[in-house]
């Protein structure tokens, strides 16, 4: 009897179905193997593609970690957790726009959090299983550098938790003309 209601348990918990977004449903998928994507204003974005010696020369050790092995900065230690300048955030790969201030948030994890990307087309996403589930890896679109995951948990009007490395980031910072 034990036995059956383990199993039934591990059933339920099993069929039991929770949001996710994957790189087929999200809005962000394209063609990857095209060697551009047009961005939102009908632009024509090259992407880059170097070697591993040149991603090293190019990169810092820890830059090179995260945006060419998948690394992760520890939580909380990131230049970019606690900002809160106006501007926009750009993959430090190559400078691709990627994020705006406005759209970032605490989301209390130690990592930047943003709920909306500045393009749709800017960034890739693929499923990764790398701790045992799927989660949804995001990459850049022009240099295919990791920056992070997006998770469904994100607060209004996405719903999305871009949760960024900071190290995989640059930025940008923009002043307002205040009349």
């Amino acid at each position: 009897m034990l036995r059956y209601l383990i199993f039934c348990f591990f059933l339920v918990l099993c069929s039991c179905k929770t949001r996710s977004v994957t790189a087929e449903e999200s809005p962000t998928s394209r063609d990857d193997n095209k060697p551009y994507f047009i961005n939102i204003y009908g632009d024509t974005i090259k992407k880059i593609i170097l070697s591993p010696d040149e991603w090293k020369k190019k990169l810092s050790p820890q830059e090179y970690y995260v945006l060419r092995e998948k690394g992760t900065e520890r939580a909380f230690t990131g230049a970019f957790h606690n900002q809160k300048t106006e501007g926009f955030y750009t993959c430090k790969g190559c400078d691709l726009v990627l994020f705006a201030s406005k759209h970032k948030f605490d989301s209390g994890t130690g990592w930047p959090s943003f709920y909306e990307v500045v393009d749709s087309n800017v960034l890739q996403l693929a499923t990764d299983y790398d701790l045992g589930y799927p989660r949804t890896e995001v990459m850049c679109g022009r240099c295919g550098g990791h920056m992070g995951h997006v998770f469904p948990d994100g607060p209004p009007p996405t719903g999305l938790r871009y949760c960024i490395n900071s190290v995989s980031l640059g930025f940008i910072k923009t002043e307002y003309n205040k009349k």
